[in-house]
């Protein structure tokens, strides 16, 4: 049994890191194409940081980093990078729903997909990945994936 799962283990994180990046990239897609409206709305939760110039810059970077960032992390390219700021996308908007004073739960759905991606950035690409294929010589990147 241990032999086989040896064998599918790169399959299912290859399959579990492209699932997360399409649903990410879905995600991002109405944020990217909402415009200006959509980015300042966004951008306004970097108030929560104290940060309160250039809304419309920081809601265009969260949902370009939405929607790209899920699209390499889905492909495995950059797969490290992308996922960081995926991952500082979901703190900015899990404390947008806690600085709001909404329930935890409105903000359960970005702490576990933050964590999801940081689970990939701990990782890297993996076995199958643009990552891999372009820089194999990589040491860096978990040979059991």
């Amino acid at each position: 049994m241990t032999s086989l799962i040896k064998k599918i283990k790169p399959y299912g994180y290859a399959l579990a890191r492209f699932s997360l990046g399409i649903m990410m990239m879905l995600h991002g897609w109405p944020k990217i194409s909402g415009g200006v409206e959509k980015w300042t709305s966004l951008g306004a939760a970097m108030e929560n940081f104290g940060i309160y110039f250039f809304p419309i810059l920081w809601g265009f970077l969260g949902a370009l980093a939405e929607f790209l960032g899920g699209i390499l992390v889905a492909v495995g390219l950059g797969t490290r990078l992308a996922a960081a700021f995926v991952v500082m996308t979901m703190i900015v908007a899990a404390m947008a729903h806690i600085g709001a004073g909404e329930p935890f739960m409105e903000a359960s759905h970005a702490i576990e997909t933050g964590l999801g991606f940081f689970l990939i950035l701990c990782i890297g690409g993996g076995a199958y990945s643009l990552d891999r294929m372009i820089f194999p010589f990589r040491t860096d990147q978990s040979s059991d994936l």
